[in-house]
């Protein structure tokens, strides 16, 4: 399984730029605040998206073996 890192990434860059950088100010609304929650929130989605690729989680230690097919030559 492939992680698809790219949206919590852009999501956790995009909440930076907000938190850090910049000093609008909204009424009633704090940018800064706004852009915290958004890196926190793709930093926790980026930690899933890592435990799933590994394969970590509900199901992951069963192994799948597939028996032998037995064939059988039948001429009519």
């Amino acid at each position: 399984m492939v992680a698809d890192a790219g949206p919590p990434i852009f999501l956790m860059a995009l909440g930076l730029i907000l938190w850090l950088a910049v000093s609008a100010t909204v009424a009633g609304i704090s940018i800064q605040t706004i852009g915290m929650i958004l890196f926190i929130a793709g930093a926790i989605w980026l930690v899933v998206e890592m435990i799933q690729a590994r394969g970590v989680g509900v199901g992951s230690r069963e192994r799948v073996v597939e028996e032998p097919v037995a064939y059988r030559d039948r001429r009519i």
